[in-house]
């Protein structure tokens, strides 16, 4: 039998996820050397499976910082559910650990799970912290990273004052 709210009540609707299993993600090797070079970075393991299976890899590897990136797409997943979230446009992401079992590499099959792990305010706008961890097909620990961010105002910033003929602001 389904309940039914009392008379006059609202019907109740459930509460956003403050979890959710992202993926899966494929590591691509085309893609990791392409992060490795935007970052400047020369290693060879990170382009030459070769290189990666001298230093006992299966495969070229990521870069630590690889896996951030997949975990702000799985955080936008997550927060993209929260009521009242209008986006990440104008957020502030404050910071960023990563903690790592192993080293990801090509060919690697991850799935995400990220959680809401703490919700504040700061100067008015919300504080998230958000933990994403990262598990291979077998259900092993890969890494996790976890993140600050400062999320947009929701009141509309205040107008600014003109410009004087000169340039400056008038008091």
């Amino acid at each position: 039998m389904t309940e039914r709210p009392a008379p006059g009540m609202p019907p109740s609707t459930p509460a956003p996820p403050s979890t959710l299993r992202c993926g899966p993600y494929t590591l691509d090797r085309a893609r990791i050397a392409a992060f490795a070079a935007a970052l400047g970075d020369p290693h060879p393991a990170y382009r030459d499976p070769a290189a990666a299976r001298a230093l006992g890899h299966p495969d070229t590897i990521a870069p630590p910082t690889y896996l951030a990136t997949l975990a702000a797409d799985a955080e936008d997943q997550l927060l993209r559910l929260q009521p009242g979230f209008a986006g990440t446009e104008g957020a502030v992401h404050r910071s960023q650990t990563l903690r790592h079992a192993r080293p990801a590499h090509a060919g690697d099959t991850l799935h995400a799970t990220v959680r809401i792990a703490g919700a504040t305010t700061l100067a008015g706008r919300q504080l998230l912290t958000l933990d994403c961890e990262f598990r291979d097909l077998d259900g092993s620990w890969v890494a996790t990273t976890t993140s600050s961010l400062l999320c947009p105002a929701t009141a509309p910033r205040p107008a600014r004052r003109p410009l004087a003929p000169l340039g400056s602001e008038q008091p």
